[in-house]
This record gives structure tokens, sequence and C-alpha cells, in this order.
């Protein structure tokens, strides 16, 4: 039998309000998703303003970094013509995102959910990612 960590929908909660408070600071109405360890959204969030089309793209951010236990832009290298993982973005039904913003969130080690934030540059998708990790991890004491 297994014992899977995973987040609760309070860890989410907490997720989002450190990814939104950095989008509120770079002034970009961001769309954020989390999810599990497997990739099933937990919570989403879409700012006044953020891209209607955004709302996918941020879930299937938070789909691959959690289901691949990776951020989503170390595909991107591996991802082009000739290289190892050429398509892989096709896979999974086009779910698989090799675009910036996408992060495994780890709490000691195990990868517990991922997170995808969406509607900015891909920088500032993933910054807004990280900062709602760092305030998650701040919050839990980690």
């Amino acid at each position: 039998m297994l014992t899977i960590k995973r987040l609760s929908i309070d860890d989410a909660k907490i997720l989002i309000e450190g990814a939104r408070n950095r989008a509120t600071e770079i002034g970009i109405p961001m769309c954020i998703a989390i999810t599990d360890e497997s990739g099933v959204l937990i919570a989403f969030e879409r700012m006044d303003g953020g891209k209607v089309t955004s709302t996918t793209i941020a879930q299937d951010k938070a789909f691959t970094a959690a289901g691949a236990r990776k951020a989503t832009h170390e595909y991107a290298a591996v991802a082009q013509p000739g290289m190892v993982a050429f398509g892989i973005d096709s896979e999974c039904n086009g779910r698989l995102s090799i675009v910036a913003g996408g992060l495994p969130v780890s709490v000691d080690g195990d990868v517990v959910g991922g997170i995808g934030v969406s509607s900015g540059t891909p920088p500032q998708d993933q910054d807004c990612a990280q900062a709602g990790i760092d305030h998650f991890l701040k919050v839990i004491g980690k």
C-alpha cells in the first residue's frame, strides 16, 4: 500500500495567494491553477482581466509540472526537432506544456502538486508560479 503526500485545498489557496500577490505587484492579471501530485486540478483562480485562453494553459502547465515532476520550461530544449522529446507537447491529448510557468510543488523532497500560471510572458508566468511556491513554503515553515 502507498502513502501519498498531496496538497490540500487550504494549501492550494496559499499557493494561489502567493502567485496572485506577485501578479498584482507586476500588474499582470493571471490565471493560476493548482493540482495534486498526479496533475488533477484542486483549485483555480482567474484574476479579473486574466486571459480566457490562459485558463486552459495554466491548468495544463500545472498538470505537466506535477505529472512529470519537472518545470515545464525544462521540456522546451528537449522538445525541439531532432531532440529526444520532440513532439512530447502533443502527448496526453496535447496537455503537456513546454512553456515556462508550470512548476512542481515539493515538500521534503516529495512532489505534492503542481502550480501553473498563465497570462503574462513565460518569464512573468514562471516568476508568479515561483512566488506562489515561495509563499507556500514560508507559510508552512519549510
